[in-house]
């Protein structure tokens, strides 16, 4: 069996959930804060020996005094992240497990997560090197200017919208992050894709959505009926006194 390390990205600033009391990774959605909702959906499989979540230096400490026992007990790695989200994953990739064959990088923020797509992203990684979730863009798209005039309507053909977990073998992504440079990235992908091997594309779904805004956080509550929710172990109400980011 294949051995996976996971990197949960959430060292981000959060400045378009606008939201004085919580960063989105760590707002409460339902039971538990959205990123142990994308947690749990990897530490319970057999074929991930390690789970880190990379967070901002700043919130370190009231991280650890919210959920300190969850990440003991869980075994969650907790990772200091950059200026930059590739210099957070460059960070976590440091501490990679040194049995860890294969990365997934996922957004914390992204708590809708069904196992199957896991299971497809994984076995496709494992076969190619590189893939990643993503979604067929199928409405009309427009590109607007800064005065919100529409510029011109672009064709949507070929064009995918890009989600996580995006998962690469440990040598192509270490080979890729090293010769990286000091070019920007919006995400893995394409700093994978720059340094020569290509990124396969599995079939995600808009359920996967990824937290931004407060409707964003709705729409995951309702999204969370459809998936599978398995208990994490010991852990009923994790975090019932959780005061982070409150």
């Amino acid at each position: 069996m294949a051995k996976f390390a996971v990197v949960l990205a959430a060292a981000g600033k959060s400045s378009r959930f606008q939201d004085t009391h919580y960063k989105k990774p760590f707002v409460p959605l339902r039971d538990r804060a959205v990123w142990l909702h994308s947690a749990e959906k990897f530490l319970n499989r057999d074929d991930v020996i390690q789970v880190m979540i990379v967070i901002a230096p700043e919130d370190r400490e009231r991280f650890m005094d919210s959920f300190g026992a969850n990440v003991a007990i869980l075994g969650v790695d907790v990772v200091e992240g950059g200026q930059e989200r590739t210099d957070s994953v460059a960070n976590a990739l440091e501490r990679l497990n040194d049995q860890a064959e294969y990365v997934a990088i996922h957004d914390a923020a992204r708590p809708c997560l069904a196992a199957e797509w896991i299971d497809h992203v994984f076995l496709k990684a494992a076969t190619t090197g590189a893939a990643m979730l993503a979604i067929p863009i199928t409405g009309t798209v427009k590109r607007v200017g800064a005065k919100g005039v529409i510029e011109a309507t672009v064709p949507r053909e070929g064009l995918w919208e890009a989600q996580t977990p995006q998962v690469f073998r440990r040598d192509i992504l270490l080979k890729a992050y090293a010769s990286r440079g000091g070019q920007s990235a919006t995400d893995d992908a394409e700093i994978v894709q720059r340094s020569g091997h290509p990124v396969s594309v599995v079939n995600g779904s808009p359920i996967n959505l990824k937290i931004t805004t407060k409707e964003d956080l709705r729409l995951a509550a309702h999204a969370l009926d459809a998936l599978p929710k398995p208990k994490l172990p010991g852990m009923a109400h994790p975090f019932a006194d959780d005061n982070l980011f409150r």
